[in-house]
């Protein structure tokens, strides 16, 4: 097997964790975003690491463990060249929005599961996926440090949660990371979470980096809107055309640039500061390899503040998620 190319790493809290600067979001292996081949997707993982991609994101929700069980498949024989996180905290209820749940015993009983299904006997990081408000913080996180003394978990974090409940979850056990949606297109909520963990040297990891892939440029019209993008406030017709606008400025910056719409959105992210990573999700080699590239972008200080100035916070038409989603994020 050849060596896997030296990609930057960045730490994730202060106890030594470190992961590739640019990982692999799952959940569109799932299905999610279009139909998914779990060969393709067994291919793309191994892709990954070959590129020298070594941080990977799941949940017991993507799939309702079908992400975990194609992701712990693919691992075989590479598990001890990879940082593997999963999530659990979202439960589902048939024929209403998901619910939560941050009991003590469903922690534990979820990492059971999570661990049987990836088929490893330990997972690198382990989050709260969605704030249970109805369960202490404390209670759920110590449940986690619970794992972590048995040995099934290795670090914790949490996905979502606002600074308080951060603060109060870090008193109990040290978090690594927190995981929030944060691009140009959405990041106020990322920047005020932000100012906690950078206090509290935590990591921080961004999903949806690329705006659920509006801002890969490849999105122009409402005809190219597919799957669950389709239910996101962000690409309804009210908004479509506003977010489009700012994207084309995106656009421009990278041609002038010369690397794509994805690449210049992910250096700027990178750019924000050493405490943040980013996991840009993708069910195609070429794209992996696109955001991969985002690496090699040099942006000046005039360049990330000009870029952060054309698409200024807020400007963003259309919450993040649907209604019932909203509810359940930075709280």
């Amino acid at each position: 097997m050849s060596l896997a190319p030296n990609l930057p790493h960045r730490a994730l809290g202060t106890g030594g964790l470190t992961v590739s600067a640019i990982g692999l979001g799952c959940m569109s292996l799932s299905g999610v975003y279009g139909a998914a081949d779990d060969a393709v997707s067994d291919d793309l993982i191994r892709h990954a690491i070959d590129q020298g991609v070594d941080h990977f994101d799941s949940s017991d929700m993507y799939g309702w463990g079908h992400n975990e069980t194609v992701l712990g498949r693919a691992l075989k024989g590479r598990r001890d060249q990879v940082v593997l996180a999963s999530k659990f905290g979202q439960v589902q209820r048939p024929g209403l929005a998901n619910g939560v749940n941050g009991r003590p015993e469903h922690v534990i009983a979820s990492c059971e599961a999570s661990l049987q299904r990836l088929g490893v006997e330990v997972i690198d990081l382990y989050y709260q996926h969605r704030v249970d408000p109805d369960v202490p913080v404390e209670d759920t996180v110590g449940a986690m440090a619970d794992l972590v003394r048995q040995g099934k978990v290795r670090f914790l974090g949490l996905s979502e949660a606002a600074p308080d409940r951060i603060r109060r979850a870090h008193a109990v056990h040290p978090i690594a990371a927190v995981q929030t949606e944060y691009s140009l297109l959405y990041r106020s909520e990322a920047e005020a979470t932000r100012a906690t963990t950078r206090e509290l040297g935590i990591g921080f990891v961004a999903y949806s980096p690329l705006g659920r892939g509006f801002l890969t440029g490849a999105i122009q019209t409402l005809d190219d809107v597919d799957g669950r993008r389709a239910a996101h406030p962000r690409f309804q017709a009210e908004n479509f055309a506003t977010n489009r606008a700012l994207v084309a400025k995106i656009e421009a910056m990278a041609a002038e640039k010369s690397c794509t719409p994805a690449q210049i959105t992910l250096a700027w992210l990178l750019a924000q500061g050493p405490d943040v990573v980013a996991i840009p999700g993708t069910r195609h080699a070429a794209r992996l390899d696109e955001n991969i590239g985002a690496l090699a972008v040099a942006l000046s200080d005039s360049d990330v503040a000009r870029i952060a100035a054309a698409v200024p916070a807020g400007a963003a038409a259309g919450t993040r998620y649907p209604a019932g989603g909203m509810a359940g994020v930075f709280i």
